[in-house]
Order: structure tokens, then C-alpha cells, then sequence
């Protein structure tokens, strides 16, 4: 018997970038959940874990990032200020508390994610899936196994851009902010070593979740995990000193 798959509660664009939308049926307010694909991927690709933030009372964003999907411009370092722009938009919908929205992003997204988290007061956590590091997608980059569309004269900046950028650092930034790393020990295109040193140089509250086996890709749709790792994020956002002075 096939399942029925329930749509998104809206699709639309905000700030040039398509966006689909999960809301919660639990009364507000809702914890909120940017998604952020890979390169080569697109917003819909990560609509199963949109449903699970729904279903877990959270509010789910996933959005075309630039040189993606249904998005008209080419991939930029301005793609990073679109992460922000966007948290933004999800703070302010009805229902949304805008003291708990988040970033999820897996291999380029989970680069995004953590540089997002680090540098915007407002995403307050973030989840990392087999997160790229700048050199992973700068050989890709210069290798052309990227499928990303990119516009005319945008690479010098966009190579430049990753250059200047060190997740490491980025974890550090993050301060308080809670952050779930997950990878596959399996995973033959960003080793799991490289999650293991984010960790290292994280601060609490962090956890770290390594699976057996797997693929660069496995992480990204397990649905145990992503209970797993809403719960998790739910429960730091609760007792965050943020939180309980408010």
C-alpha cells in the first residue's frame, strides 16, 4: 500500500529564494528549522525531514540556495547571508517563536550551517549532517563535480570566499549555541574524522552521533535520526540560559 505523502503548508519565494514550508498541528509556539541542502541538491530533497520538524511540533523551512533548484541567480559567497535572511523570515511567521529557530544543513549545507550559526544572533542552534570543509568543496570546485550553477565571474569570489572560511573557528564562535553533529563512519567523501575535530573544538552543550557503515548521503534521511536530533536540539533550546531568563 503506497503512503500519501502530505504536501508542504505553503510554497513561495521570499528574497529571490524558493522556499517550501512545514508547519506543526500542536499549538504554538513552534521551534523553527531552516534546512539547508548540499550542493547539487535542492529544497525538495529534504522534505521528509521537513514533515518530521511538523510532526515533531517544529516549524520546517527548506529553501533553494543559490545556483539550485528554481533559484534564477548562480551560487555566491552571498549565499551565506541568504542562511540569515531566511532564519529571519521563519522568526517573524505567526506561531514561530523567534528565540528558538535553528539551522540543519547536510555536506555544503552543513558548512553553511555552522558559519551561520557562528555569525547570526538569530539562529539559536544548529545540526550538522557530514558537514563539508572549505577544502572538500574547493577540490570540487576546481575539479567541476560540483553541480551547482555558478555565475560568470562569481568563481574567483566564490573560491576566495571558502578560502577565507574554517568551520573550527566557526563551532568556536558558537558559544552556547547547541550543535548536533552527525556522521556516517562510511562516508567516502568527507571522512567522519573531519566531524570528530568540530566536536573537539566545540563547547557544550554538543553532541556528537557516528554511525556504522553508511554513505555520505545515508545520514541525511534516516528517520530515527531525525527524531534523534530534534529531541535532542529541543530539549538544549529549553534549559538554555537564554530560555529561562526570559
Amino acid at each position: 500500500m503506497n503512503r500519501e505523502i502530505s504536501p508542504p503548508s505553503r510554497v513561495g519565494v521570499h528574497a529571490s529564494r524558493p522556499y517550501m514550508l512545514w508547519l506543526p498541528q500542536a499549538p504554538p509556539p513552534w521551534p523553527g528549522m531552516v534546512i539547508l541542502h548540499g550542493a547539487g541538491s535542492r529544497k525538495e530533497n529534504h522534505g521528509d525531514f521537513g514533515r518530521a520538524c511538523a510532526a515533531s511540533g517544529w516549524a520546517g523551512l527548506a529553501f533553494d540556495q543559490r545556483g539550485h533548484g528554481a533559484s534564477e541567480d548562480g551560487m555566491s559567497p552571498r549565499a551565506l547571508e541568504d542562511v540569515a535572511e531566511m532564519a529571519a523570515f521563519l522568526a517573524g511567521l505567526d506561531g514561530v517563536d523567534p528565540a528558538r529557530v535553528c539551522v540543519r544543513g547536510s555536506s555544503m549545507g552543513g558548512l553553511m550551517a555552522l558559519e551561520a550559526a557562528a555569525s547570526s544572533e538569530r539562529i539559536a542552534g544548529a545540526i550538522a549532517i557530514c558537514p563539508a570543509g572549505p577544502d572538500h568543496l574547493l577540490r570540487g570546485l576546481r575539479a567541476g563535480r560540483l553541480e551547482m550553477r555558478i555565475d560568470p565571474g562569481a568563481r574567483e569570489s566564490l573560491e576566495a570566499w571558502l578560502a577565507e572560511h574554517d568551520p573550527r573557528r566557526a563551532v568556536e564562535l558558537m558559544g552556547s549555541k547547541p550543535l548536533l553533529l552527525i556522521h556516517a563512519r562510511g562516508d567516502d567523501q568527507i571522512p567522519s574524522e573531519w566531524s570528530q575535530e568540530l566536536y573537539r573544538q566545540a563547547s557544550e552543550p554538543r553532541k556528537l552521533i557516528l554511525l556504522p557503515g553508511g554513505h555520505h548521503r545515508s545520514a541525511q534521511h534516516d528517520a530515527e535520526l531525525h527524531g534523534v536530533a530534534l529531541r535532542w536540539l529541543e530539549r538544549r533550546l529549553a534549559s538554555s540560559p537564554e530560555r529561562r531568563s526570559a
